[in-house]
């Protein structure tokens, strides 16, 4: 499964430490989640797709959409 957490913390200029203050957890911990390292947490899942307004399926990969009924990319 390809995360698009990177990819969503650079398009708002975010640092690894500010997302990983965001979830509670050490950056290095966020680092591995991003290289697909460990697994992320469904808990961690959840609450980056409420910190960036996206669904989980768009979070995990399974939607292009970033929204139910979002038909842009």
């Amino acid at each position: 499964m390809k995360l698009r957490i990177r990819q969503l913390r650079e398009a708002r200029g975010l640092t690894q430490a500010e997302v990983a203050d965001e979830l509670m957890c050490d950056q290095s911990l966020y680092s591995k989640y991003e290289r697909s390292v460990r697994p992320l947490p469904l808990e961690s899942a959840v609450r980056l797709a409420g910190y960036y307004g996206v669904s989980l399926d768009y979070l995990t990969g399974l939607a292009g959409v970033k929204e139910p009924g979002d038909n842009s990319p």
